[in-house]
Protein backbone atom coordinates (compact mmCIF):
# COMPACT_ATOMS: atom_id res chain seq x y z
CA UNK A 1 0.00 0.00 0.00
CA UNK A 2 0.83 3.56 -0.54
CA UNK A 3 -0.11 6.43 0.65
CA UNK A 4 -0.06 10.05 -1.54
CA UNK A 5 -1.04 12.78 -0.24
CA UNK A 6 -1.15 16.78 -1.50
CA UNK A 7 -2.89 20.02 -0.16
CA UNK A 8 -0.17 21.32 1.82
CA UNK A 9 1.30 25.34 1.54
CA UNK A 10 1.72 28.61 2.76
CA UNK A 11 -1.23 30.32 4.55
CA UNK A 12 -1.85 33.00 7.37
CA UNK A 13 -2.70 33.02 10.70
CA UNK A 14 -6.27 31.82 10.96
CA UNK A 15 -6.25 30.56 7.42
CA UNK A 16 -7.17 27.04 6.18
CA UNK A 17 -6.02 24.62 4.74
CA UNK A 18 -7.76 21.04 3.81
CA UNK A 19 -5.01 17.76 3.40
CA UNK A 20 -5.85 14.52 1.34
CA UNK A 21 -4.41 11.19 1.12
CA UNK A 22 -5.17 8.52 -1.29
CA UNK A 23 -4.34 4.64 -0.03
CA UNK A 24 -3.28 2.92 -3.07
CA UNK A 25 -2.42 -1.11 -3.55
CA UNK A 26 -4.67 -4.28 -1.82
CA UNK A 27 -4.52 -4.68 1.63
CA UNK A 28 -6.49 -7.11 3.99
CA UNK A 29 -7.40 -3.95 6.06
CA UNK A 30 -6.13 -0.41 6.24
CA UNK A 31 -7.07 1.11 9.76
CA UNK A 32 -6.85 3.25 10.96
CA UNK A 33 -5.47 6.10 8.76
CA UNK A 34 -4.63 9.45 9.84
CA UNK A 35 -2.34 12.20 10.04
CA UNK A 36 1.38 12.99 12.21
CA UNK A 37 3.52 16.39 12.23
CA UNK A 38 6.92 17.23 12.26
CA UNK A 39 7.42 20.46 13.35
CA UNK A 40 11.67 21.61 12.81
CA UNK A 41 13.64 19.59 15.92
CA UNK A 42 10.76 17.95 17.49
CA UNK A 43 9.09 14.67 17.31
CA UNK A 44 6.61 13.45 15.26
CA UNK A 45 3.11 13.94 17.21
CA UNK A 46 -0.34 12.44 16.62
CA UNK A 47 -2.21 15.31 14.77
CA UNK A 48 -5.94 12.56 14.10
CA UNK A 49 -6.76 9.61 12.93
CA UNK A 50 -10.53 7.77 12.01
CA UNK A 51 -11.24 4.24 12.11
CA UNK A 52 -13.05 2.66 9.62
CA UNK A 53 -16.00 2.70 11.99
CA UNK A 54 -15.87 6.40 12.24
CA UNK A 55 -14.16 6.83 15.30
CA UNK A 56 -11.82 9.90 15.44
CA UNK A 57 -8.78 10.70 17.71
CA UNK A 58 -7.67 14.56 18.26
CA UNK A 59 -4.44 15.85 19.99
CA UNK A 60 -5.65 17.96 22.38
CA UNK A 61 -3.86 21.11 20.34
CA UNK A 62 -5.94 20.78 17.54
CA UNK A 63 -9.29 20.02 18.81
CA UNK A 64 -11.90 22.37 17.93
CA UNK A 65 -10.09 23.24 14.83
CA UNK A 66 -9.13 20.32 12.60
CA UNK A 67 -11.55 17.46 11.13
CA UNK A 68 -10.31 14.51 10.48
CA UNK A 69 -12.99 12.63 7.83
CA UNK A 70 -12.66 9.49 5.64
CA UNK A 71 -14.02 8.07 2.28
CA UNK A 72 -13.79 4.26 3.18
CA UNK A 73 -14.89 2.94 -0.24
CA UNK A 74 -11.91 5.19 -1.84
CA UNK A 75 -9.71 4.47 1.17
CA UNK A 76 -8.78 7.81 0.98
CA UNK A 77 -8.80 10.27 4.34
CA UNK A 78 -8.70 14.02 4.63
CA UNK A 79 -7.23 16.79 7.45
CA UNK A 80 -9.73 19.86 6.97
CA UNK A 81 -7.48 22.34 9.14
CA UNK A 82 -9.35 25.67 10.52
CA UNK A 83 -7.94 28.58 12.37
CA UNK A 84 -4.17 27.48 11.63
CA UNK A 85 -1.54 29.05 14.20
CA UNK A 86 2.11 29.26 13.46
CA UNK A 87 2.51 26.62 15.88
CA UNK A 88 0.65 24.42 13.25
CA UNK A 89 3.46 24.79 10.80
CA UNK A 90 5.53 21.23 10.35
CA UNK A 91 5.67 18.65 7.69
CA UNK A 92 2.43 16.81 8.09
CA UNK A 93 2.32 13.08 7.02
CA UNK A 94 -0.21 10.45 6.38
CA UNK A 95 -0.07 7.53 8.43
CA UNK A 96 -2.20 3.73 7.68
CA UNK A 97 -2.07 0.73 9.47
CA UNK A 98 -2.13 -1.66 6.84
CA UNK A 99 -3.25 -5.57 7.77
CA UNK A 100 -1.36 -8.15 4.78
CA UNK A 101 -3.23 -11.92 5.05
CA UNK A 102 -1.02 -14.75 4.74
CA UNK A 103 -1.92 -18.14 4.84
CA UNK A 104 -1.82 -18.21 8.42
CA UNK A 105 -2.40 -14.62 9.97
CA UNK A 106 -2.74 -11.17 9.56
CA UNK A 107 0.37 -9.22 9.83
CA UNK A 108 0.15 -5.56 10.58
CA UNK A 109 3.06 -2.73 9.39
CA UNK A 110 2.69 1.14 9.81
CA UNK A 111 2.50 2.57 6.58
CA UNK A 112 4.47 6.43 5.75
CA UNK A 113 3.22 9.09 3.16
CA UNK A 114 5.73 11.32 2.05
CA UNK A 115 5.00 14.47 3.89
CA UNK A 116 3.52 17.67 3.09
CA UNK A 117 4.59 20.92 4.35
CA UNK A 118 2.76 22.64 6.35
CA UNK A 119 3.75 27.04 6.71
CA UNK A 120 1.68 28.89 8.99
CA UNK A 121 2.62 32.55 8.45
CA UNK A 122 1.74 35.21 11.62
Amino acid sequence: VQLVESGGGLVQLGGSLRLSCAASGSAYSINPMGWYRQAPGKQRELVADITTAGLTNYADAVKGRFTVSRDANKNTVYLQMNGLKPEDTAVYYCHARVGVATIERVNYVEEWGQGTLVTVSS
